[in-house]
């Protein structure tokens, strides 16, 4: 289905977003912007632009089913952004991200440590135009300290911040070993910190009309997101170790395989581990005095864990989830990405849309699930090709004339 709210108030309709970031990490944060209202002025280099237009297969297919140059991973994180050409490292194209900073009242970067003061584009330089500017700087280490100067990737701050070492199955178990999120998420979660923080800026900004500078790290958000895992560590002095589908704290809380496929059974409490083994018909496992409550149930998985997969192993996922559900167990099956898009409660929320674009005609997108009730997030723009509102926010905003323009695309500034 197509998203639209014409006409509908748009929370940070008043706000304006100058974003010369790439990748995911800053345009996952650009893009919360924009799906709440905000102009998001996305810059990107001529010729080229944003690394992830090149991330392909698969691409954005056109009404003939034929492939257009438009990477689907690019799609995911640019709805609702006008794309500009600039060529920073060029006076012209400098003094154009200066004129667009004074228009702006957030300017987004994920440039290495020092590189846009360079060209007179860090926060320090434009404060000078733009006193009250929120500025929010992306990187993988953050402005200081030791590794700083260094080039930080998702995959390598999952090893570095300690996601790896508690992600994968057992080393005592077939497969063990460190594994990757199967998604980027430490670049998405610094995408969503930053969002909080640029809010937060701009709300300060507000009270008091001053701006700020923003230091988001892929590392330090990493850390910070291994939540109860590094709690765990800080207060008993013991690193954690992997689980697999297992939970450290609670058993069974994990998935089993059935019949025909694979359950995830998360029992909370011992009330609800009573329900599942009585609906497996193994009474007995809740009165042992080994499996009675959850510590004693921890303390002895090893015993208890493959009798439950014996006793889920005879009947069918869908026998399980009936069941289950019945007497109140939690309990949810293991689905591919097609039968996610194809679940009921999915299609129910609206969670796939459908938008016009002017090479594919129509591009599918996952819209954004913050649902307000009175300033709904809105998909109004679809991703854009590359330099297609150049001409539009050269005139528009900073009043260039088409000779000023052509001229400047006659240097390689735009």
């Amino acid at each position: 289905m197509t998203q639209a709210f014409s006409g509908m108030p748009k929370a940070l309709g008043h706000i304006r977003v100058l974003d010369l970031s790439r990748v995911l990490a800053g345009p996952w944060c650009s893009q919360n912007l924009a799906d709440l209202g905000a102009d998001v002025i996305k810059i990107e280099r001529p010729g080229v632009g944003d690394d992830t237009r090149a991330w392909g297969p698969p691409y954005a297919r056109d009404a003939d089913g034929n492939n257009t140059s438009e990477a689907a991973y690019f799609l995911t994180a640019n709805r609702g952004k006008r794309s500009v050409t600039v060529d920073i490292a060029t006076p012209e194209g400098q003094a154009l991200i200066r004129d667009l900073a004074r228009e702006a009242d957030v300017v987004l970067e994920n440039y290495k440590v020092g590189q846009l003061k360079r060209y007179g584009l860090n926060y320090a330089s434009l404060k000078e135009i733009k006193p009250d500017l929120v500025y929010c700087s992306v990187t993988g280490f953050g402005q200081d300290g030791p590794y700083a100067h260094r080039a930080g990737y998702d995959f390598l701050i999952q090893g570095m911040g300690g996601l790896m070492s508690v992600t994968g199955e057992r080393d005592d178990l077939p497969g063990g070993g460190p594994q990757k999120a199967g998604v980027a998420l430490t670049d998405l979660m610094t995408g969503m910190y930053a969002t909080v923080a640029v809010l937060a800026a701009l709300t300060h900004r507000d009270r008091t009309g001053q701006g700020q500078y923003i230091d988001m790290a892929l590392l330090d958000t990493q850390v910070a997101m291994l939540a109860n895992v590094g709690s765990n560590y800080l207060n008993s002095g013991k690193a954690p170790k992997r689980w697999g589908n297992a939970h450290a704290n609670i058993v069974p809380y994990q998935t089993f395989a059935c019949a025909d496929g694979h359950i995830i059974v998360a029992t909370g409490n011992d009330g609800q581990y009573q329900k599942f083994v009585e609906a497996g018909g193994r009474p007995e496992l809740a009165v042992d005095a080994r499996f009675v409550t959850n510590p004693l149930r921890v303390q002895h998985r090893d015993v208890l864990v493959p009798l439950l997969a014996e006793m889920v192993g005879t009947r069918t996922r869908d026998e399980w989830i009936a069941q289950l559900e019945a007497v109140g167990v939690p309990c949810g099956p293991i689905n591919d990405v097609g039968e996610v898009f194809e679940n009921e409660q999915v299609k129910a929320r609206g969670v796939a849309i459908e938008m016009d674009h002017p090479a594919a005609g129509k591009v599918k997108l996952v819209r954004s699930p913050m649902k307000l009730s009175l300033t709904p997030a809105q998909a109004d723009l679809p991703p854009p090709m590359l330099g297609q509102h150049t001409d539009e926010v050269l005139r528009d905003l900073l009043g260039r004339s088409e000779e000023e323009i052509a001229a400047l695309r006659a240097k390689g500034a735009i």
